[in-house]
């Protein structure tokens, strides 16, 4: 099979665009010929080298959301035939020991992600254990499958799992472009919460509202704090929903009302964060949460609720397999809203 991968850590021309040995299914695996594979900012930090995941190795095939067309089961596999059409789980935790991905498991530890740790979507075939695909709808496209995994799961068990986000609260979501910020927008507003959104530009402020965020802001020049304050009349948001990091880690604790939470999952704009008072963050109860990784048993239902609802999908754009280094400049760029799918 064709695939794009690397050996060792660099800019987009570290890419190969080569042949490599089928993946073989174990008894409880089976091979996915891949359709559309979504592009996720994980997919550029381990190839630049800026951080990779426990157990990531060399040379590396990323992709992390992958839909397809079954291809191959192993002898052991019921519950799919070939030809089905299905999005994979890209989290080997609950993995059975029939897989050849079996081991993988620790939430905590050593995780093993599909694209993340072991090859992924940036190939024409991928290997995935059969207990981790789900059956698209035949009306569903394969490429809006594969916008789901990453960004819905990690949106929901953030918001809901986490920070414990209910009906009638108010929740602020920044980087109302990425894949992670589409689906949270959606996820809460779906919930009942009132959505404020944030983005870099004014135009991601009006897709935003497009999507049913209820208060948008410019978060390079606006007041995110004071704005949030404004409208809920000095109260403060219930949930901010954090994966900028440095950026806006002070503003959004500012803009938390009297026990509000304050939920991250990741660190797009540094590492490192400060408090800036302990005398508000204790007077006012605030929690500061990191979201950890989604058990095996979320994906089944937050896929059914995507499949069912009245989600909008958005693809910011589509690159051939070959073009994956293209593909991954455009998402650094942050020249983008929604998902980036490289299609085999």
């Amino acid at each position: 099979m064709k695939a794009m991968l690397y050996h060792d850590p660099g800019g987009p021309e570290v890419l190969r665009y080569v042949d490599v040995p089928d993946p073989e299914p174990g008894a409880g695996d089976v091979v996915v010929r891949v359709d559309a594979c979504a592009l996720n900012r994980l997919d550029l930090v381990q190839r630049n080298g800026w951080f990779q995941m426990p157990g990531f190795q060399y040379p590396h095939i990323a992709g992390m959301d992958v839909a397809g067309i079954i291809d191959s089961v192993g002898e052991a596999v019921t519950n799919v035939s070939v030809g089905d059409r299905v999005v994979v789980d890209p989290s080997l935790a609950g993995v059975a020991d029939n897989s050849n991905l079996a081991g993988r498991g620790d939430l905590f530890g050593d995780l093993g992600i599909i694209g993340g740790t072991v090859d992924g979507g940036y190939a024409e075939l991928c290997l995935a254990p059969a207990s981790h695909v789900h059956i698209v709808p035949d009306d569903f496209s394969l490429a809006h499958a594969a916008t789901f995994p990453t960004a819905y799961l990690t949106a929901a068990h953030a918001l809901f799992e986490v920070a414990e986000l209910t009906a009638g609260e108010s929740v602020m979501i920044h980087a109302a472009g990425s894949g992670v910020s589409v689906a949270g927008i959606q996820l809460a507003k779906n919930a009942g919460a009132t959505v404020f959104a944030t983005a870099g530009t004014d135009e991601k402020c009006e897709r935003a509202l497009e999507l049913g965020a209820d208060h948008v802001l410019n978060n390079r020049t606006g007041d995110v704090a004071g704005w949030a304050r404004g409208i809920t009349h000095g109260a403060g948001v219930n949930v901010v929903f954090d994966h900028v990091g440095t950026a806006l880690f002070g503003p959004s604790l500012f803009a938390l009302g009297v026990h509000g939470r304050l939920v991250n999952c990741g660190n797009s704009s540094g590492d490192e964060a400060t408090i800036p008072s302990l005398g508000y963050l204790f007077h006012s109860g605030i929690k500061i949460l990191g979201s950890d990784p989604y058990r095996p048993d979320e994906m089944a239902g937050v896929w059914k609720s995507f499949c069912e609802g009245d989600f909008e999908v958005i693809i910011d754009s589509e690159f051939a397999l070959e073009d994956a280094g293209e593909a991954q400049e455009k998402m650094l760029s942050s020249d983008f809203f929604g998902k980036i799918v490289l299609r085999p």
